[in-house]
């Protein structure tokens, strides 16, 4: 073949590749990550994973870029939670008010499941398809809760657990046989709030009346022909026939691309200048802990360490060049210490230049206590936040351990000297303790909501309780300030501060390589700042040994069971 005519070929098809109509695509199948992974195990786990951050920016940059004429969604059943799934539909709503199309495709909504949750999420597109096979699980919202404590009773395992107050409902696992009144009634709401939300939100998308949405939903779960005939999809399709539609709109010579890989190539085109004034964006997800963030190579979930986001804050308000900090939280809570400790960073940052914060899936307890100082606080309808309250306490193991015939003996100095110990329970005086201990919390979360919320510390006690709110309801109570996701809280930091709509935005810590393998001078240095991997040694049962009260995850916790998926 002739050299010359080999380059020739060569570069003319880099520059197809670089004038070609534009087809985005995005992946949801193996679900998304929320921020950039904190050390190297989360970097492995998220491999597949697009980025909650980079899709977002990357849709937003995409709206005016000529090039993209479309956008294809393959929508899997890897669960997402439900206000992650509202920030993409708000994205996806954008995009198309730009002009361009928009096409969800799902193999299935739910395999004999439900799907509601992934339907409302694609219902947003112009165009949704169904695999011929495929069905939709829009069978509504269901909170479901299991009770342990006769099947513990019966195995002779007693709790002897104190919560402030009455909403504050994650020991009633272990000490009631069903919902109490305030339970259910909490309950109720959030499954109202949310079912109100999806709702409206199919009732647009697929230009239906909000009455026909809900006899569709006591319908449900529908066979493919059915949700056509329903108006729920467009038409059943295989992802070839689908993809290929799409592309031959387009043009013959479009060229697909993924969303995130999109974003990083465009924004290396338009790199900022390394000292160019912006906006900090710090991540803490995960239950938390005192220490450093980090997780279990054995399996479980991440985890948000006071001293890892304390480091970052510290980072970033140090910086001449970051001229507003956003705090992305999505946390059910952990340790009180720890939330306090994460708190006064963002107090002390707050004095210097403005913090936003943008909440996640859920952002309660401990997740409300890290945020409630910010100036303002963005959240998703659907976020779940709130849940101003403390529980604490212990299981009682001696009947077990008798049955089994493990036989326990002590030798103590101190009254109380033996007081967490499983074997035995409470006595009157260790139980004054505690409840002392449950009402100094209690009072310092309510006394610093009041004074962050501008609450009567009255109206902050009604608010509180233990109770957890959809950011919906938790709008309406003076509990956030705003609704919108992670795209709204960095455009409000950017005004806030008078930056331009394009400044740029980066993650802290900022670290480069060098930094990362030296270690940190001292816990002012910003490598303190890095993630560990945490040698847990329940692994994958972290979860299932909490609820048996194996280790104890803090005082300030949302239970798992609460997320909307």
């Amino acid at each position: 073949m002739d050299p010359g005519k080999a380059i020739f070929e060569t570069v003319e098809k880099l520059r197809q590749r670089r004038t070609a109509p534009l087809v985005l695509e995005l992946d949801l199948t193996e679900g998304l990550t929320q921020g950039p992974p904190s050390d190297p195990l989360a970097a492995l786990l998220s491999m597949r994973k697009p980025r909650l951050s980079d899709v977002l920016a990357g849709l937003k940059r995409a709206r005016q870029d000529s090039r993209v004429k479309a956008l294809i969604v393959k929508i899997g059943g890897n669960p997402i939670g439900l206000a992650t799934v509202q920030e993409l539909r708000q994205a996806v709503i954008e995009f198309r008010a730009s002009g361009k199309q928009t096409v969800a495709f799902a193999e299935t909504f739910g395999e004999f499941g439900a799907g509601t949750i992934p339907y409302f999420l694609a219902s947003a597109f112009d165009r949704v398809y169904l695999q011929p096979s495929g069905d939709v699980g829009l069978t509504g919202v269901v909170l479901e809760q299991r009770f342990l404590k006769n099947a513990l009773g019966k195995l002779g395992v007693d709790y002897e657990i104190g919560q402030r107050h009455e909403y504050k409902t994650a020991a009633n696992t272990f000490t009631q046989d069903h919902m109490t009144e305030p339970h259910r009634e909490s309950m109720a709401r959030i499954v109202e709030s949310i079912t109100e939300q999806i709702v409206a939100g199919i009732a647009d998308g697929r230009r239906l009346d909000p009455g026909k949405v809900r006899e569709l939903i006591d319908r449900g779960p529908f066979i493919g022909a059915e949700a056509v005939d329903a108006g729920l999809v467009d038409g059943l399709a295989y992802r070839d026939e689908v993809y290929g539609e799409v592309k031959r709109a387009a043009g013959e010579d479009s060229l697909l691309q993924y969303v995130s890989r999109y974003h990083r190539t465009s924004a290396v085109k338009k790199l900022p200048h390394p000292t160019a004034d912006g906006i900090a964006l710090v991540h803490g997800d995960g239950a938390i802990r005192t220490g450093r963030s980090g997780r279990s190579p054995l399996g479980g979930g991440g985890a948000m360490g006071s001293d890892t986001i304390s480091a970052a804050l510290r980072a970033a308000r140090r910086d001449e060049h970051v001229k507003a900090v956003v705090f992305r939280v999505d946390s059910p809570g952990g340790s009180y210490v720890a939330s306090d400790t994460v708190w006064r960073e963002v107090v002390l940052t707050r004095k210097v230049k403005p913090v936003i914060v943008s909440m996640g899936d859920v952002a309660a307890s401990g997740g409300y206590f890290v945020s409630m100082a910010a100036d303002v606080i963005v959240a998703q309808p659907g976020t779940l936040t709130g849940s101003i309250g403390v529980l604490g306490g212990k299981p009682v193991l001696s009947e077990l351990l008798e049955k089994l015939g493990v036989d326990t003996d002590h030798v103590a100095q101190g009254a109380n000297a033996g007081m967490f110990s499983t074997s035995r329970g409470f006595s009157p005086e260790q139980w004054e303790r505690v409840n002392a201990w449950l009402d100094r919390i209690y009072d310092d979360f309510v006394g610093k909501v009041a004074e962050a919320r501008d609450l009567s510390r009255e109206r902050a006690h009604e608010l509180a309780r233990g109770r957890v709110w959809t950011g919906a309801d938790a709008r309406a109570g003076g509990l956030v300030d705003e609704l919108g996701g992670l795209e709204d809280a960095l455009q409000l930091a950017r005004k806030r501060v008078g930056l331009a709509e394009d400044a740029p935005v980066r993650v802290y810590p900022r670290l480069n390589p060098l930094e990362r393998l030296r270690g940190p001078e001292s816990s002012d240095d910003k490598a303190a700042a890095l993630a560990r991997v945490r040698l847990d040694s329940w692994g994958p049962l972290a979860r299932l040994s909490a609820e048996l009260g194996l280790p104890a995850t803090g005082p300030l916790a949302l239970p798992a069971w609460y997320t909307i998926r």
